[in-house]
C-alpha cells in the first residue's frame, strides 16, 4: 500500500492498526509505504515509531512539500507488491475495502480499480467542483468513471511501474494508465467517512492546476510522441493561407493594376499568417527533438527513509 500524507499525526496510528487488522484477518501479505510530503507536525516521528512496531511499515520523508502526485510517484517506485493499493491518510477511506479491491485486480484481471465515493462526506464547496471535473474528464478521456480523484484505488504492479505522476496529475491516473495501454479499468463503490482529525488540505488553487494538467495529459496522449503532427499541420495551414493571400495580392497588382497593396489590411493578415505558420512549423521540429521525457522531472529530495532494507539515496 502507498499512503501519501501531510500533517496527519493524529490519524496514522489508528490507520495502520486498522490496515494490519484487515490484512491479517484476510490472510494478505502486505507492506505499507507512508510517504511524508514535508509535514510540519510530528507525522514523521509517528511514521518512524510505526516502522519499528510493524515490520511491514516503511516510510519516506520529503525535505519539503511537493504535493500528492510526487508522493504517489515515489511510493510507486518503492512498492514491491503485485497489487498496489493507495488511500488517503485522513481516515476518510475505509481499509475494510482492501480485500475486495485486491480481488478485483488479482482475480478479476483489472489493471486499475478506482473507488467511487457515491455518498461523499465532504463539504459542498468540495463536492460541486469535483462533480464538474469528473464529468469533464469523463467526456475528454472516454473513461466511464464517476470519481477520478478518489484516493482509494488498486493497481496491478505493471501499471504503477509504467506510469509517472507529477503536478496535480494524481487525479487523472486512470487517464494516464489508459494512455499507457492499461485499458481494463474498473470501479467500485466505497464507503466515505467524515474527517476525524485535522483539517482538509483542499484549496481553491487546485482547480486551475488540475484543469491545466488535464489539458496537458490530453495533449501529451495525442501528440506527445508526434508533436510535428499538431504544430506542423497548424503551421502548414497558416502558411498556405498567407501564401494564398500573397498570390492574390500579386495578381491584383500585376494584372488588375491595383496599387497601395501595403496599405490594405489583407496584406498584413497574409504576412502575419506566413510568419506564424513558419514559427509553428519550426516549433514542431523543435518539439520532436525534445519529445523525450526530461529524466530530472521526477527527482525529489528525500530527507530520510525508515523500514527499508536496501540502501537509501538522497535523490529518488
Amino acid at each position: 500500500m502507498v499512503i501519501p500524507l501531510f500533517n496527519e499525526e493524529e490519524s496514522l496510528n489508528e490507520l495502520v492498526a486498522w490496515i494490519d487488522k484487515v490484512c491479517v484477518n484476510s490472510r494478505l501479505q502486505y507492506e505499507v509505504i507512508l510517504v511524508d510530503d514535508g509535514s510540519t507536525d510530528s507525522s514523521w516521528y509517528v511514521v518512524q515509531d510505526l516502522s519499528k512496531r510493524y515490520q511491514n511499515v516503511k516510510g519516506i520523508k520529503f525535505r519539503r512539500n511537493y504535493g500528492k502526485s510526487a508522493a504517489l510517484n515515489v511510493g510507486f517506485e518503492a512498492a514491491e507488491g503485485e497489487v498496489v493499493i493507495t488511500m488517503d491518510a485522513d481516515l476518510q477511506d475505509n481499509p475494510d475495502e482492501i480485500p475486495e479491491l485486491y480481488s478485483m485486480v488479482k482475480e478479476q484481471g483489472y489493471h486499475l480499480v478506482s473507488g467511487w465515493k457515491k455518498q461523499r462526506r465532504d463539504p459542498l464547496n468540495k463536492r460541486i467542483p469535483s462533480k464538474f471535473f469528473n464529468r469533464f474528464t469523463q467526456k475528454m478521456s472516454g473513461i466511464k468513471l464517476h470519481d477520478f480523484n478518489c484516493g482509494l484505488k488498486a493497481y496491478d504492479k505493471a501499471v504503477v511501474k509504467n506510469i509517472e505522476v507529477y503536478g496535480e496529475m494524481h487525479r487523472y491516473i486512470p487517464v494516464i494508465a489508459k494512455w499507457n495501454g492499461f485499458n481494463r479499468i474498473g470501479e467500485m463503490v466505497v464507503r466515505h467517512r467524515p474527517r476525524k482529525y485535522g483539517e482538509t488540505k483542499f484549496g481553491v488553487e487546485r482547480f486551475m492546476k488540475g484543469f491545466l494538467d488535464l489539458l496537458s495529459i490530453m495533449f501529451i496522449s495525442k501528440f506527445g510522441k508526434r508533436p510535428m503532427h499538431l504544430f506542423g499541420t497548424l503551421g502548414t495551414a497558416l502558411f498556405m493561407v498567407g501564401f494564398a493571400i500573397a498570390v492574390y495580392l500579386a495578381y491584383a497588382k500585376v494584372l488588375l493594376h491595383e496599387y497601395n497593396m501595403t496599405e490594405r489590411p489583407l496584406f498584413y493578415l497574409g504576412l502575419l499568417s506566413m510568419i506564424i505558420g513558419s514559427q509553428l512549423f519550426m516549433t514542431g521540429f523543435m518539439a520532436e527533438l525534445l519529445s523525450r521525457n526530461n529524466p530530472e522531472r521526477n527527482r525529489y529530495s528525500v530527507e530520510q527513509k525508515t523500514g527499508f532494507k536496501r540502501n537509501v539515496k538522497e535523490k529518488v
